[in-house]
């Protein structure tokens, strides 16, 4: 298939260089810090499944447009998604996007820079590989807002960082910086912020520059082994686990305290 044939894009742009076997998936909301709406989380599992079929891409990156990677889940989308008739579709429809990015044919590096904030570092677990610019600074607040981390979120973090770590960061809802993401071994570099996007290319480049076989083996090996560690495919619920959260009335208070927050920091 051509690059022609690529999905319509609103909140995505696809950068792909003639026949060149690297891409580049950028978000690209920045006047929301690319949040991930409804919207921009459903081009990233269209957009994705479409790549998987080119046949000639070895290797993708992920980028964020402007001054953040993303700052996750858009809380614009919170009582249209958790509020509506089918909370329930709404609530999977992270699980399927991390899901997607996951099993893509190609290999995939997240280079993350300014904020990468919940559903954001669920999308940069779900990459292959993760590069982050020095100035990065990595949260995972759904605890304060009263919902558990979901979307695959948890068994990725653990099998990335162990399991007494994720409950850290999980639970304390504490941020941390890229240079303490790479020695809990979350990322595989630290660069510096204006070198960010040359170092992924030239690491994208390199990777791409070996054979397609060996490539796609590993990946799928070592992702069977991931799985068997700790395995993504039991969180099918974890749509239903947010949704009863939604419901609870220790939770819902938590919730509304802190989109009175959020209102109040941005006002």
């Amino acid at each position: 298939m051509a690059d022609r044939e690529c999905p319509v894009l609103n909140s995505l742009r696809w950068e792909r260089t003639a026949d060149e076997p690297v891409g580049t998936v950028v978000l690209n909301r920045p006047e929301r810090l690319n949040a991930l709406s409804v919207a921009l989380m459903s081009e990233i599992i269209e957009l994705c499944t479409w790549i998987s079929n080119q046949h000639d891409i070895k290797v993708v990156v992920f980028r964020g447009e402007g001054r953040a990677f993303t700052a996750g889940f858009d809380l614009n989308d919170f009582t249209t998604v958790y509020g509506g008739a089918n909370p329930r579709a709404g609530a999977e429809l992270g699980r399927v996007m991390a899901d997607t990015v996951t099993n893509m044919r190609q290999l995939t590096i997240a280079a993350v820079h300014g904020h990468c904030v919940g559903g954001g570092v669920v999308l940069t677990s779900a990459c292959d590989l993760r590069i982050a610019a020095v100035g990065t600074r990595f949260s995972i607040p759904e605890v304060d807002l009263g919902i558990p981390l979901a979307w695959g979120g948890v068994p990725r973090l653990v099998r990335e960082v162990g399991p007494a770590v994720a409950k850290e960061l999980i639970l304390s809802c504490r941020p941390f910086d890229a240079e303490e993401a790479r020695q809990l071994r979350f990322v595989n570099r630290v660069v510096p912020d204006d070198d960010l996007i040359s170092e992924a290319a030239s690491f994208a480049e390199s990777l791409a520059s070996k054979p397609t076989f060996s490539l796609l083996a590993t990946k799928t090996q070592v992702n069977a082994v991931m799985e068997e560690i700790a395995g993504t495919a039991r969180n099918a619920n974890d749509a239903d686990t947010l949704v009863v959260a939604l419901h609870d009335e220790e939770s819902r208070a938590a919730s509304q305290r802190y989109l009175e927050s959020r209102s109040r920091g941005s006002s």
